[in-house]
């Protein structure tokens, strides 16, 4: 195919421009992607790939598979033919199996057509914000919170304003101020996002804390947009506090989860959105021009995991808490680490007395150690010392990830 020089929008020549030129002044592609590409925990996976004898503790997944009955729940559904078109809000068996869910764990009675399924809890994010914001809202956010969830809200282009989370004097735990978050509340707040259970730093919103920022957010007609992927990896608990606790059933509430975390389903992509009756068909519209719909046979294995996967989630959990134990009592033994404890999931978010550049810190520990983790700048600029580890893998394998560790910081 021969390339045909480009024109103007009447079919002139463009001066100037030879054949095969592009003007400068038209940009290759969104201007908005040269604002959120940079990742620094993908640019250190990227910095550690194809090096021999690395131990990756920087994505946020264990090493156990997937349950057998998860699994098989899928095998029987592709038998059956279950390989067409799905429902775009996901089968009704899902929808109803989620409702029953959050009854036995959450004891609300959600009914299925406030559960709208995704495909990935990924995908649940960019619909919640799809779905409210606009070009230029303000959106309170507050950090550190996972990357893709700030990559998200800069899609929008929102105006993100972030309220953080503060490290306590005795460095041993994270708090939150909600009245910062009222007084950083403007007219043009459209959204207040929280991240709780959260991810890195394992901070646990309060009930008392969730309720005053719900009625706060009704009162002005804000929409509060909950990310409870981790609600039910917390120790010693069924299930974390839920901003559905202290919700009404006709609140401006979006609350995204997944099953990657829970069942150890990270591969299968599929997610939900928790949200009014009155957004279930703006949901919908949304849906047929992103995905049309979730994957058909996955949501048979999801199902098998909504009614059968507690002994799997509570396995996780006291093996996860084991891992902590074991961390924390290296960089006890170390010296010179603020390592909150966390309540729950499976990272560690610390601090090197001495080294406050993560990045660096984070390319030592490839170079010196073989070991990957996750840099804190890539989850807010107020955390840039801090590294997260994922302990979610077996005990040798954590143990000798963590010999490593302490061979290279005290070296």
């Amino acid at each position: 195919m021969v390339a045909l020089p480009p024109r103007d929008g009447n079919g002139q020549l463009l001066s100037g421009l030879t054949n095969g030129e592009a003007s400068s002044a038209t940009p290759f592609m969104r201007p908005i992607l040269n604002d959120i590409h940079h990742n620094p925990g993908a640019e250190i996976v990227r910095y550690a790939r194809g090096r021999e004898n690395m131990i990756a503790l920087s994505m946020g997944e264990g090493d156990a598979p997937t349950p057998d009955f998860i699994i098989r729940s899928l095998q029987d559904a592709l038998g059956r033919g279950e390989t067409f078109y799905s429902p775009p809000l996901g089968r009704p068996e899902l929808r109803q199996a989620l409702s029953a869910y959050y009854h036995r764990h959450y004891g609300h009675d959600i009914p299925m057509e406030r559960f709208f399924v995704t495909p990935s809890g990924t995908s649940a994010v960019h619909l919640a914000l799809s779905a409210v914001l606009e070009k230029d809202d303000e959106v309170i956010a507050v950090v550190p919170m996972w990357k893709n969830l700030l990559g998200a809200m800069r899609l929008q282009q929102a105006d993100i304003k972030p309220v953080y989370l503060d490290l306590s004097a005795d460095g041993q735990d994270w708090v939150l101020d909600v009245e910062r978050i009222f007084a950083t509340v403007t007219p043009n707040t459209r959204a207040i996002v929280i991240n709780s259970p959260n991810n890195p730093t394992g901070w646990i919103m309060t009930t008392d804390q969730m309720r005053a920022v719900m009625d706060f957010a009704r009162a002005r007609g804000i929409w509060v947009i909950s990310d409870e992927v981790y609600s039910r990896m917390v120790y010693g608990v069924s299930c974390a506090p839920s901003f559905l606790d202290v919700a009404q059933p006709d609140d401006r509430l979006l609350v995204i989860n997944s099953f990657s975390k829970n069942w150890a389903m990270t591969g299968w992509r599929l997610g939900w959105l928790i949200g009014p009756k009155e957004a279930e068909q703006k949901i919908y519209d949304l849906v047929l021009y992103d995905s049309l719909c979730p994957n058909t046979f996955t949501q048979f294995g999801a199902i098998a995991a909504l009614e059968q996967g507690e002994d799997f989630i509570a396995e996780q959990k006291i093996r996860y808490e084991h891992n902590m134990q074991i961390v924390q009592g290296y960089f006890d033994d170390i010296g010179g680490i603020i390592a909150p404890r966390t309540r729950m999931g499976f990272y560690s978010f610390f601090k090197v007395d001495g080294h406050d550049d993560c990045m660096n810190l984070a390319r030592n520990l490839v170079d010196q150690a073989g070991l990957v983790l996750v840099p804190g700048c890539a989850f807010g600029e107020n955390v840039k010392g801090f590294m997260r580890m994922c302990f979610a893998v077996s005990e040798p394998r954590l143990r000798l990830a963590l010999d490593r560790f302490a061979a290279a910081i005290k070296r």
